[in-house]
């Protein structure tokens, strides 16, 4: 994803300019910005100040390293999950590992 060449602090000085009575258009036209782009930061930082919007960025990068985790480890359980399937085929071929049991199951084993 691109970065912005305005970090939250600009961002957030640009939008009080708007709301100290600057207009829109002319608000995004000193800053050369689109109409599209300050909606859009006006719909995520709208109403934050300056340490609120650091404590979102660190949540959000805390949110994605914490969903990297995660899917590592989903793909290490599958990966798990599929090497023991194919280790239990590779027994069930080789006829078993350790005691056999009963060819049926409501059958006692011998020596009960």
């Amino acid at each position: 994803m691109k970065r912005s060449r305005f970090n939250e602090e600009q961002i957030i000085g640009i939008l009080k300019e708007q709301e100290a009575g600057l207009g829109t258009v002319d608000l995004c036209r000193k800053h050369g910005i689109s109409s599209a782009t300050f909606y859009k930061w006006k719909a995520k930082y709208g109403g934050l100040e300056v340490s609120d919007a650091r404590k979102l960025r660190a949540l959000e990068d805390e949110n994605a390293k914490l969903k990297k985790l995660l899917a590592e480890a989903m793909l290490d359980n599958a990966i798990l999950k599929e090497v023991a399937a194919k280790n239990g085929d590779a027994r069930r071929q080789a006829g078993g590992c350790g005691a056999r049991l009963p060819d049926a199951w409501g059958e006692p084993a011998a020596g009960v």
